[in-house]
């Protein structure tokens, strides 16, 4: 497969019309799937599970550094988002629970039965997603809930991730974390 190329499109989209330009000009040789946008296929939800959108470019090795880049995305704009939401809200804090816990469930649920995001080798997603591991014992107190009994493999996987020396020894530690977030809540006037 690393030479093959598949589309999955649906032919009158402007967006996928965009792509099959792109790849008529570099002289590419793809091939084309038709999606039925009202009954997606397990192809498209598995290439693009969150937007669940066309188009979609299948390229083996370019693939992988896409979902790599989409997921370390993800975790810098949703869940560190989610996290300071999560620490400045007042009286707002269960629906704040909520959306965090359900971002790391979507991530735990790629992470899968794998021991890292990309498999077998620690990778770019699994250095991107480590520093908010240390925010999650602070997460944990300040609003009252336990990542572990929600999501036990990401857990699990942060655990394997803070075996490996360049993790655990530039990672802070957590009481010192904890003491930190304690000064921002009052720099900020949050009691």
């Amino acid at each position: 497969m690393a030479d093959e190329i598949i589309l999955l499109d649906f032919w009158p989209s402007m967006f996928g019309m965009k792509v099959r330009i792109a790849l008529a000009e570099k002289g590419l040789k793809y091939e084309y799937r038709d999606e039925d946008l009202f009954n997606k296929g397990p192809l498209l939800l598995e290439m693009n599970p969150i937007h669940k959108k066309i188009p979609v470019l299948i390229h083996k090795d370019p693939y992988h550094r896409a979902q790599a880049r989409f997921w370390a995305d993800y975790i810098d704009k949703k869940l560190h988002l989610l996290g300071q939401r999560l620490w400045r809200t007042k009286g707002e804090e269960q629906e704040a629970n909520k959306e965090y816990i359900e971002c790391l469930k979507l991530l735990e649920g790629e992470l899968g039965d794998k021991p890292y995001f990309g498999g077998e080798n620690f990778g770019f997603v699994d250095v991107n997603l480590m520093p908010y591991f240390s925010w999650l014992y602070v997460f944990e107190i300040a609003a009252n809930f336990s990542i572990e009994a929600e999501c036990p493999k990401l857990i699990t996987w942060a655990k394997r991730c803070m075996e490996k020396e360049s993790v655990s020894t530039s990672l802070p530690d957590r009481q010192k974390l904890y003491d930190f977030f304690l000064q921002l809540k009052k720099w900020h006037g949050i009691e």
